[in-house]
């Protein structure tokens, strides 16, 4: 069995904005950075054997506070990015609507190999992004058997984890939630994963956010 402390990185602006990021690779923000050292205290005193996080850099940061104090290094994985929604990156979720009709009700519905327009990237259909998803998550997770590893990613990547553990498919509307900075944990024993422990943000309780900054 290999466990997997399964992250979404801390907050950012955009989040804030609720301006959709993709692979546009966007900072955190002062919550943001507070959510993340936090999320290191709080797994200080746990033994991993390694600690994987996606390229762009609001997932990098989130992943030095928990590297930086146990002295580990970071293993770069670009598959852990979060999915790309091409010409739908950079704008309001309000205003994607407004400006691609037809390719949002395409997103709204789930259809799973839609493909959006271009912008600065070329978007990935659904089905795309499931199956870079999951490929790398099964991947590290093999290479890792009986051991605990830390992967920082994305949103759209702890959807992914969380449908495929439940086999609940992407036609149902999401009713489980994904926060940031949240640690969630699952298990792999090889052929299926199972969720042991969903959406734990006790260490972002104000109290512990106003201690860190002391």
């Amino acid at each position: 069995m290999t466990e997997i402390i399964l992250v979404r990185h801390g907050e950012t602006d955009w989040n804030v904005e609720k301006r959709l990021q993709g692979h546009l690779d966007i900072a955190l923000n002062a919550e943001g950075e507070r959510q993340a050292a936090a999320l290191g205290q709080a797994l200080s005193a746990e033994p991993v054997d390694a600690i994987f996080a996606s390229d762009l850099q609001r997932a990098m940061q989130t992943a030095q506070a928990i590297a930086a104090p146990r002295a580990m290094a970071i293993h770069i994985e670009p598959a852990l990015r979060e999915r790309c929604y091409g010409a739908f990156e950079g704008l309001l979720y309000g205003d994607i609507g407004k400006r691609y009709p037809d390719a949002y009700a395409a997103w709204r519905a789930h259809d799973v190999d839609a493909r959006f327009p271009a912008g600065r990237h070329q978007a990935e259909t659904l089905r795309e992004f499931f199956e870079r998803a999951m490929g790398v998550i099964t991947r590290l997770a093999n290479a890792y058997g009986n051991r605990k590893i830390v992967v920082v990613t994305h949103g759209g990547v702890l959807e992914c984890v969380y449908r495929a553990a439940k086999a609940i498919g992407f036609l149902p509307a999401r009713d489980f939630d994904i926060f940031n900075a949240s640690i969630n944990r699952i298990v792999w024993n090889g052929a299926a994963m199972q969720i042991l422990q969903w959406g734990d943000i006790a260490h972002l309780k104000h109290e512990v956010l106003d201690e860190i900054e002391k």
